[in-house]
């Protein structure tokens, strides 16, 4: 089932989400609704807090993302292997390598795109949907789009990540989306 993307403004956006054991309510049925909602949405992340749930799980796939690259792309990440993952109560060990600027955007903050600085690895344990633990570092591409969808469940957003003049210069596109003007291709939930 496909679900709404809560929008930017909704509280749950902002919470510190909590921790779930193997015997979450129906867990697998969650897992193929936020597949279902990541790909009728386009995206290439979507993070539980974003479909109004408070807990420690995203999803990931690269492939669209590593398909799309361009010839530059491809010779700034030549190792670059596109990766479809759950990762379950996820928490970041360190973030290594030069800081690096990329175009990020995010289903709950539709049409607002804004290159944002990032380490180039991150490393982090997670728990699959196996509830199978792993350590890892990820790269390049994957590590950035890991690093988004970890501050959603950490409470935080791209657009935090701004300066103070870039967020009043997208302020009255934010407004907008909190009230509910704004048309994406896929179905969202406003605040309240």
């Amino acid at each position: 089932m496909i679900l709404p993307v809560v929008a930017y403004g909704s509280p749950v956006l902002r919470k510190v989400c909590d921790d779930i054991t193997p015997e979450y309510p129906e867990l697998k049925k969650l897992l193929a609704d936020m597949w279902e909602t990541l790909y009728n949405s386009n995206g290439v992340g979507l993070a539980a807090p974003q479909i109004n749930k408070p807990i420690r799980l995203f999803i990931i796939d690269t492939l669209q993302i590593v398909e799309d690259f361009n010839e530059e792309d491809k010779r700034k990440y030549p190792n670059e292997k596109p990766i479809k993952q759950v990762f379950i109560n996820a928490r970041k060990i360190e973030e290594t390598g030069d800081m690096w600027p990329y175009n990020e955007g995010c289903l709950s903050i539709p049409k607002v795109r804004e290159d944002i600085q990032r380490t180039s690895k991150v490393r982090i344990s997670y728990l699959d949907e196996n509830f199978d633990r792993h350590e890892q570092e990820f790269h390049g591409i994957t590590a950035r789009v890991i690093q988004h969808e970890y501050d959603h469940i950490e409470g935080k957003l791209f657009i935090d990540y701004l300066s103070q003049l870039k967020k009043r210069l997208i302020k009255k596109k934010l407004d907008d989306i909190s009230a509910g003007k704004v048309k994406t291709d896929y179905r969202m939930l406003f605040p309240k």
